[in-house]
Order: structure tokens, then C-alpha cells, then sequence
């Protein structure tokens, strides 16, 4: 793309002072894989393209159901039934065809994590399920790679960063996986639409900022309730 292209396209963001032409490089030079193309993935996914992040890998084995559509917004009626990484990947190509787009149709298991995250600078986790949370931020560990992490159930989610710059991991706050049964979800509680916008927006804001070298909160977990409006930093 041609430097007055890459201006007209993102010029607000290069307005920003502390990103500018020097942060939009950044941004197309990096390479983010999110995992999980559902609630939280929708809204990283969608902002990241937007931003111009060069290589954007997206994991993950479901298809698109009807009832994803109150809070999945990169899915529509027509991609009901269709895999979600196939939906992705057209959703990416016309919001902006510069992206490089690489699907990952399959689960994240401990025979693949390490080979599939390797390819990528910034991870965002963005699954449903204890056991894939620990796989991935172990595997970061392992890789050295920054993990953005993130969660959501009713009308509260959360997020932190782990593992960047030597910071502390998911171990760290919780040392020990529970078993996923014993966790309310999504499917038995349910989530209101726009939870997951917040939360992924706020994952999204924070890649951004790993990737322009920008000031990042660490050893800090964020808990929002948006049903009484309350938002709480635990360090750790």
C-alpha cells in the first residue's frame, strides 16, 4: 500500500501523537493470532482489521450458530452454519483486503499449540473453556509470547495481560485450573450482547498498545460489572 493510502486509510490513529506514522508501521508489521472467533473474538477481530494489523490468524473449530448473533457481530444470518473462521475471514476481506488472513480451522490442543502460536507476536485468547485457557497461557510461557486475555459471563467479564516483558501468567493469579463442569457458562447463564463488545474492545486497545510500545498495565486484572457500573483493578 502506498504511504498516501496507509495515511488516508488510518490517519486518525496516525493523528495520535504517541502512534503516528512511526506506530501505524508497527501495527502493519505485526502478526496477532486470536483464538476463538465467538463472543470476545468478534470485537478484537473486527478492531484489529480496522487498525491495519498486517497478519491476522484466527482459530477456531465451531460453526456459526443462529444464536450467536446476539453478541458474535463479524456473523450474520447468511453465515449461519457456515464455519466461524470461513465467516471470519470474509467479514476481514471486506472491511480491508490489505490484511493477511490466516484460518485456522481446528482446535488448539497440546499436540498443535506450540507449532501454531509460535508464528505470531501477540496472542489473544478469547476461548470459552478452562482447559484452553491454561493450554494457551502455558504454552506463552513456554514461546515467550504476550498473552491478552479475557472473559465474560452475564452482565460482568475481565481481562489483564500476561506474560509480556516478564510479567506474571495466569498461573500466577490462579494457580491451578478448575474443572470446566464446575463453571457456570455462557450456555446456562447466558450474556448480554454488548458485554463481549466492551471486554473485546478493551483486549483489542490492549494489543494495540503492546505492539506501539505504548505504557501496558501488568500483574493487574481488571473485573467489570455493567450491570451496577463498577469497574475494579486486582493487582497480583
Amino acid at each position: 500500500m502506498k504511504s498516501e493510502d496507509i495515511f488516508a486509510r488510518y490517519s486518525r490513529q496516525i493523528f495520535i501523537e504517541e502512534i503516528g506514522l512511526e506506530g501505524q508501521k508497527k501495527i502493519r508489521s505485526s502478526k496477532v493470532l486470536v483464538i476463538g472467533a465467538g463472543g470476545l473474538g468478534s470485537p478484537v477481530i473486527q478492531y484489529l482489521a480496522a487498525a491495519g494489523v498486517g497478519t491476522l490468524g484466527v482459530a477456531d473449530f465451531d460453526e456459526v450458530e443462529l444464536h450467536n448473533l446476539n453478541r458474535q457481530i463479524i456473523h450474520n444470518e447468511s453465515t449461519v452454519g457456515v464455519s466461524k473462521v470461513k465467516s471470519a475471514e470474509a467479514f476481514v476481506n471486506n472491511l480491508n483486503h490489505q490484511i493477511k488472513f490466516t484460518g485456522i480451522d481446528k482446535k488448539i490442543e497440546t499436540s498443535n499449540a506450540e507449532k501454531i502460536l509460535s508464528q505470531y507476536d501477540i496472542i489473544v485468547d478469547g476461548s470459552d473453556n478452562f482447559t484452553s485457557r491454561y493450554l494457551i497461557n502455558d504454552t506463552c510461557v513456554k514461546l515467550g509470547k504476550p498473552l491478552v486475555y479475557g472473559s465474560i459471563l452475564g452482565f460482568s467479564g475481565q481481562t489483564a495481560v500476561f506474560n509480556y516483558k516478564g510479567s506474571k501468567n495466569l498461573r500466577d493469579l490462579f494457580p491451578e485450573a478448575p474443572f470446566d463442569e464446575d463453571i457456570p457458562d455462557c450456555d446456562s447463564l447466558g450474556v448480554l450482547g454488548a458485554l463481549p463488545g466492551i471486554i473485546g474492545s478493551m483486549m483489542t486497545m490492549m494489543v494495540l498498545k503492546i505492539i506501539t510500545e505504548l505504557p501496558v498495565h501488568t500483574d493487574q486484572l481488571t473485573l467489570i460489572d455493567t450491570l451496577n457500573w463498577r469497574f475494579q483493578t486486582i493487582d497480583f
